[in-house]
């Protein structure tokens, strides 16, 4: 599932909030709250339209409580790490995970050097 980096920016700060309490139910506007302290300004609008996004790819799942929608994650941080991990290798490494491990390793080596 490849996703863009403002979806990864939006999934990594609804994962903080959950994690902190995984009975809270997270609004949209918890999320711009939590980005814009981190340094990301983004409008309610655009926030809720690529949550919207999510939820048809079924990596979040809407809700209605009252008058407001809430979301919980369908896919936790790991599973979509997970998910990467097996995309990158079967679209640049024929699906070989120690070709793909070999080279991270050599590239970090450059990296660090």
């Amino acid at each position: 599932m490849v996703c863009g980096s403002l979806e990864i920016d939006i999934l990594n700060s609804f994962w903080k909030l959950a994690s902190e309490n995984e009975d809270r139910d997270v609004s949209i506007q918890d999320v711009v709250d939590d980005m814009s302290a981190n340094g990301i300004q983004r409008a309610y609008t655009t926030i809720k339209t690529v949550m919207d996004r999510l939820t048809v790819k079924s990596i979040l799942v809407r809700y209605k409580s009252g008058k407001k929608f809430f979301y919980k994650a369908a896919m936790s941080k790991e599973e979509m790490a997970l998910e990467a991990v097996k995309t990158t290798a079967e679209n640049f490494f024929d699906g070989n995970y120690s070709d793909m491990i070999k080279f991270i390793e050599k590239k970090t080596q450059i990296l660090t050097v």
